[in-house]
């Protein structure tokens, strides 16, 4: 599959739109960041600061999301509710290798305010047949630390299977840490 067709990747549910961010939505994803509630456990940031994020820094985003894709050293994809146009979160793949692997990781983020109405589960559902239809990857691997249970739950609702815990596997906070692997091949 050519780049561009990668670049252009998108998917529809029937309450979610599943797309690359555009120069157009920051407004909408501005909204999405910044209507959070606060925090509900550690690994939901919560409210967050967005004084930074300018609709100019916000536009150097989308290109450097789009690059990204070119490069196909990542894929970034924002989830917009379908009946409002609300930006709900994001998922993206990042891709560990390819040829005979075609071996990618994905990440999820749902605004908290959207959390239990089933869109994480939308959301990343339809963002992995886009990874494995779209984007050519075989298998994805969530990367979990070992007490985030709501990431847990998020990804065995969108059909991913345990596998193993990693030992020392990312440094985070000044330490090497495990973390749980869940993942999916395609079929």
């Amino acid at each position: 599959m050519a780049n561009a067709e990668k670049f252009e990747a998108k998917s529809e549910t029937e309450r979610l739109i599943i797309r690359p961010l555009e120069r157009a939505d920051y407004a909408e994803w501005l909204s999405g960041f910044s209507g959070r509630s606060p925090s509900k456990h550690i690994y939901d940031p919560g409210r967050l600061d967005m004084s930074d994020c300018t609709e100019q820094w916000f536009q150097e985003l989308v290109s450097k999301h789009q690059q990204l894709a070119h490069n196909d050293t990542a894929h970034v994809f924002a989830a917009f509710r379908k009946k409002d146009g609300r930006h709900i979160g994001m998922v993206d793949f990042s891709t560990l290798a390819r040829e005979e692997f075609q071996w990618g990781r994905i990440g999820y983020t749902i605004h908290n305010q959207y959390w239990n109405q089933g869109f994480g589960n939308e959301a990343v559902t339809e963002a992995l047949k886009i990874a494995f239809t779209q984007l050519g990857f075989h298998r994805i691997e969530a990367h979990i630390n070992l007490d985030n249970e709501a990431s847990v739950r998020l990804a065995e609702s969108a059909g991913m299977k345990f596998e193993c815990v990693r030992e020392a596997f990312l440094y985070e906070g000044g330490e090497w840490v495990d973390h749980l692997i869940y993942s999916i091949n395609h079929k």
